[in-house]
């Protein structure tokens, strides 16, 4: 067996190096497929923190009456914490709403007057609830329009942000079907491309393995050679594409953190370079292994 093996790898890189300008072009379309694959990874990460980011943008915020007492606010929103749609709740009281007025305005010294020269606090405490999921709002505003709570509270945004919500939730939906189907179809595309090279580099071979079969090497030694050579061109691919990936990733990082502030791609890329390289190795290889073994069928008619 470990002879028959030691042969298997020998001829694998002899055809490997006979085959020349032919494994050349299968490693670049290989190359090309590794770099779409590693782009799609990276797409599907900026894809994520993007539908989450927008997802943090959405809130909606319920104002009490200036004569709910706090305690009953804070029990209304322990209520909602215990909700399954809701992903936190924040309690902004009278007080902290008009520091922060305050200091919005404080370029303003006329507003600022204005309202040191009020005698009550013109604004009101509130809680600001984000969903787990954008379409859960609706559910929640019909949880707080109850009426049970209806003499204690001013106002809920819901009816106001409902149009920007709606629109917010078809963009996510769009994003992420999109981002899916990106990744199908270019998937496809570089698996196909890359079996299709693979498959004419065994083409140049068919007379090697008729031969072969002619004076009775079983099928496993026959396939052998081919998928040892397709774990070379996968091997040398998954390095080069991952090489050339570094510079490609730290030119694109600030435009990318300029649409996204909350993706860092270059930190990203160099705290999951390991994970990273080994997606791309166990892609580039399982395409050489797959793409040999099911091309070499036609000649053994299996």
């Amino acid at each position: 067996m470990i002879v028959t093996l030691t042969r298997i790898i020998k001829y694998g890189w002899q055809a490997f190096v006979r085959n020349g300008w032919l494994s050349v072009s299968t490693i670049g379309i290989m190359i090309l497929a590794a770099i779409v694959f590693e782009g799609l990874v990276l797409f599907n990460v900026m894809g994520k923190t993007a539908l989450g980011s927008l997802q943090d943008k959405i809130d909606i915020s319920i104002y009490f009456k200036s004569n709910a007492s706090e305690d009953y606010i804070l029990n209304i929103k322990k209520s909602l914490e215990s909700l399954d749609e809701v992903k936190s709740v924040e309690y902004v009281s009278a007080e902290a709403a008009l520091s922060d007025f305050k200091n919005k305005h404080a370029d303003d010294p006329a507003l600022g007057q204005a309202i040191e020269e009020l005698d009550t606090n013109p604004l009101l405490a509130s809680l600001n609830i984000k969903a787990k999921d954008p379409r859960e709002y609706k559910s929640i505003a019909s949880y707080l329009e109850a009426k049970t709570l209806a003499d204690q509270i001013e106002k809920i945004t819901y009816s106001q942000n409902q149009v920007v919500i709606n629109r917010l939730i078809g963009l996510l939906d769009t994003m992420r079907n999109g981002g899916i189907a990106l990744t199908i179809f270019l998937s496809i595309l570089a698996v196909v491309v890359t079996f299709n090279t693979i498959r004419l580099a065994i083409f140049s071979a068919s007379d090697q393995i008729n031969i072969m079969r002619l004076v009775g090497a079983s099928n496993s030694f026959i396939r052998g050679p081919f998928i040892v050579e397709g774990i070379i061109y996968g091997f040398i691919a998954a390095i080069t594409s991952f090489v050339i990936m570094i510079p490609m990733i730290n030119f694109i990082a600030p435009y990318v953190h300029s649409f996204v502030p909350e993706i860092n791609l270059s930190m990203y890329f160099a705290g999951n370079y390991v994970s990273l390289f080994m997606y791309q190795l166990l892609f580039c290889t399982g395409m050489g292994i797959a793409s040999s073994f099911i091309a070499v069928r036609k000649y053994l008619h299996v």
